[in-house]
């Protein structure tokens, strides 16, 4: 890892151009849930703490280059100050931020207003990032989030200033540097969710770095029916068969194994509480929905856990939405959290619905790393460079 942290900079006097991700939810004009605002507070104390201006760049919707006042980042000051325990000034234009007086600046942090209201912003136009760069001495991107972007804030002023992760972004990329860069040995990745066709990239790459695949979810119908076993009237991209199939073969060759249901949980209907039952993976009736992995492919799961040093998680194993399809996710991560507290493997999730599945199990707060960053998350874990990552390094 080639890139800097807050720790190799000088930021005593400095004023801090801060890409942080607050694009918190919003309900009646009050913000709902503040954990991405606590997640960039350790970042912005710090900069404070030695003497540094944090001056922060974020987005809030997709206003798509225009001006959306229901768009604006206002709604997040209260929050800010709360958690922050700071002043934080809101400036609405970027000339105002160009003409700021000496008391203006005076607050403890500066909001500038919602990134994406510029069109230069999602273009990355060369000529509107070195305006941004105009408005500090050294660039912090803590947005890991929006890392997979190469955008003016997240890519853009890397090469214009001297730059370094955040705290948030320093913690995301050394978990996931420890999950896939050079992990200890056995890796297990857990994949689940509902299709394929969203995850080719990410199996095809795993295939080549874990010893373990467990698929999951309405995933793991596909792959049953590309061997030939029938799969009722489950979720199934029939489709993608032929995909799956490449990806079994694929395994063979790397030398990776594939966990698949051996038994499942089956019903009539998908509804809380539905009359349901176990049966051989191979034998789903045909007027039957496969809703669950059942008690003995959850048994296969938890002793590849128990052999593993490093997890990487990324979806349900079931529909984990609605008891009782919701137990072999629950199972699996409950193990997974108390290996991981136990010091014996190092777990790393994150993606789509993971974060809701690990909190509903109960499970999230026992994992080494829970990422919330979504689309970053998975391109990563596909292999791929993103931008913001990318442009720290190289300005390092």
């Amino acid at each position: 890892m080639g890139w800097k942290t807050l720790d190799d900079m000088d930021l005593a006097g400095k004023r801090v151009l801060v890409r942080v991700d607050i694009n918190v939810p919003v309900e009646h004009g009050v913000v709902s849930d503040a954990t991405r605002i606590e997640k960039i507070a350790p970042t912005v104390q710090d900069i404070l703490a030695r003497g540094g201006q944090p001056i922060l760049i974020a987005h809030f919707g997709r206003p798509k280059g225009k001006v959306v006042l229901d768009l604006s980042l206002r709604v997040c000051v209260p929050a800010l100050q709360r958690v922050l325990d700071r002043k934080v000034k809101l400036v609405e234009t970027l000339d105002a931020a160009e003409d700021m007086t000496e008391e203006a600046r005076s607050a403890d942090v500066l909001l500038l207003e919602n990134i994406r209201f510029h069109p230069g912003e999602e273009a990355n136009d060369p000529a509107f990032a070195a305006r941004l760069a105009g408005l500090g001495d050294i660039y912090c991107n803590d947005a890991f989030s929006a890392a997979h972007r190469a955008h003016a804030s997240t890519e853009g002023l890397a090469r214009l200033l001297p730059s370094c992760a955040g705290r948030l972004m320093q913690a995301e990329l050394q978990a996931l540097e420890a999950a896939l860069g050079a992990p200890a040995r056995p890796v297990v990745a857990v994949v689940g969710g509902a299709k394929v066709s969203t995850k080719l990239e990410l199996l095809g790459n795993l295939v080549e770095k874990v010893d373990s695949l467990v698929i999951g979810g309405g995933m793991a119908n596909t792959f049953l029916a590309a061997q030939g076993i029938g799969v009722g009237k489950s979720l199934c991209e029939h489709d993608m068969t032929e995909m799956a199939g490449d990806i079994l073969a694929k395994a063979q060759v790397t030398g990776c194994e594939i966990i698949l249901p051996v038994d499942v949980v089956v019903a009539r209907e998908f509804k809380e509480e539905a009359a349901h039952e176990v049966v051989p993976a191979t034998a789903c009736p045909e007027d039957a929905m496969i809703l669950d992995a059942g008690p003995q492919s959850v048994a296969r799961i938890v002793t590849a856990l128990e052999n593993a040093k490093t997890l990487i998680w990324n979806g349900p194993l079931g529909a984990f939405e609605i008891a009782p399809f919701d137990a072999a996710t629950n199972a699996a991560a409950k193990r997974a959290a108390e290996l991981s507290m136990a010091g014996a493997l190092v777990s790393v999730a994150g993606g789509g619905d993971t974060v809701s599945a690990l909190n509903r199990a109960g499970a999230a707060d026992g994992f080494t790393y829970l990422s919330t960053a979504g689309g970053a998350f998975l391109e990563w874990m596909e292999g791929k460079l993103l931008p913001g990552v990318a442009a720290l390094d190289e300005a390092a």
